[in-house]
């Protein structure tokens, strides 16, 4: 069931769909935001990898010239992490870091002194379920093969947790 989660199945962030959107005001109040934000349990939340706000576009970007990043840009970023990870898995019984999990999570998602110190305050901060924390360290694996970085670093770690926006959402 997970796998069929649409983006309908992602929520707005309040029950009229405006809060912090520069163009409309807001009219639910911190009551009915909870309220609303409730309704997704955690261990739900915590099956869905990257969670991330989409604001509204200005025409103004809709009408701009294309980015310097192109498709074909991005497709071989994410190809050459693919045999990254090819190499580093080959004759493991997994093949990409979505499936890293008990001690091949330890091996492979290893952290500095500084990085556990980051992932630690994060995870004690946002109340992180352990399923969070494993996700976190995916996502970075992630995207520290996308930067073709052998370690993973605390930037890649903070960009992780900010891929999770709806477990910083919980806060609120």
């Amino acid at each position: 069931m997970l796998n069929k989660l649409s983006l309908k199945s992602v929520p707005n962030p309040c029950p009229c769909g405006y809060l912090g959107d520069d163009r409309h005001a807001c009219t639910c109040g911190d009551a009915e935001v909870r309220r609303y934000r409730s309704r997704l349990s955690g261990p739900l939340l915590d099956r869905i990898d990257l969670q991330v706000e989409v604001p509204a576009v200005p025409y103004k970007d809709l009408k701009a010239d294309a980015s310097p990043v192109t498709s074909a840009v991005m497709r071989a970023r994410v190809l050459t992490a693919r045999e990254i990870q090819a190499e580093r898995y080959a004759g493991q019984p997994l093949t990409v870091n979505g499936r890293l999990s008990g001690r091949h999570l330890a091996v492979h998602c290893r952290l500095t002194a500084e990085g556990h110190g980051f992932l630690e305050g994060a995870v004690r901060r946002l109340g992180l379920s352990a399923r969070s924390h494993t996700r976190i360290l995916r996502i970075a694996r992630t995207i520290a093969d996308l930067d073709a970085e052998a370690e993973l670093r605390v930037e890649h770690l903070a960009e992780a947790v900010n891929l999770r926006s709806l477990d910083r959402q919980r806060l609120v």
